[in-house]
């Protein structure tokens, strides 16, 4: 049935999602990264992992692909998804009373199959905000 097999994939994609998430967490903290939040979700957008790396604060997008089929993980990243996550980024902001801190944008890509190693690649001021 069609609904069930979109839901399987999205059920496979949704965990393999999880797994990068959490590769990609470890990932920044074996690097000194202090996660703060993970999903922040608003009506703007979503932003994987809010982090401080010294006093930088700093939003990534964790993109993962199993195969390089459709171009490596950052190049998921387009003009449209940077400008969701630069307004739930300034949401961010403006809830916590943060606007003067210093911030910039990562993508890390996370690549491997759903069932192996994910392997993590850090793309720091990967975009600027507008």
């Amino acid at each position: 049935m069609p609904g069930k097999a979109r839901e399987g994939r999205g059920a496979v994609s949704t965990s393999l999602g999880e797994r990068a998430e959490e590769a990609g967490a470890a990932f920044l903290t074996s690097l000194g990264f202090r996660i703060l939040e993970r999903r922040f979700r608003t009506r703007s957008g979503e932003i994987d992992l809010i982090a401080l790396e010294g006093p930088t604060l700093v939003f990534v997008e964790v993109k993962c692909r199993t195969s390089g089929t459709y171009g490596g993980p950052a190049e998921a990243v387009d003009d449209r998804k940077q400008a969701r996550l630069v307004r739930a980024a300034a949401i961010y902001l403006a809830r916590g009373g943060d606007a003067d801190r210093a911030c910039r944008f990562d993508v890390l890509e996370v690549s491997g199959s759903g069932g192996g190693a994910l392997r993590c690649r850090l793309i720091r001021d990967a975009f600027e905000a507008p």
